[in-house]
């Protein structure tokens, strides 16, 4: 039974699960979109979503939450500046993810991470 399990593990230690959640946002925020497996999609959504809510605040806390996650400060400074005022009015779903097809060589389901506009 799946009782009080929060996130996917994606086979992964929790380190590794870590740096690839900071990765894909960090990809995610630079190109306004990625294509991954669908469950490492909607995991990263996730993340993301989460990222965006501290950042819509916009103080120095919130810059300080983002750099904990986030180890770039010019992208910080990007999201907080332009991202994160496109959403003001929304109450969440910063992220689209939708179905990608199968990968060729392991027939995986993929997807496509966006940010909504």
């Amino acid at each position: 039974m799946r009782h009080r399990m929060d996130h996917r593990k994606l086979n992964r230690a929790s380190d590794q699960r870590t740096a690839l959640l900071r990765a894909q946002a960090v990809s995610l925020f630079t190109h306004n979109h990625l294509k991954t497996t669908f469950q490492k999609a909607k995991e990263s959504a996730r993340f993301v979503d989460g990222l965006i809510t501290i950042a819509k605040r916009g103080d120095l806390t919130a810059r300080r939450l983002l750099l904990r996650d986030i180890h770039d400060p010019k992208l910080v400074s990007h999201i907080l500046d332009e991202i994160a005022p496109r959403y003001s009015d929304r109450q969440g779903g910063y992220t689209r993810v939708t179905h990608a097809g199968v990968r060729r060589g392991d027939s995986a389901e993929m997807a496509i991470l966006e940010l909504s506009d």
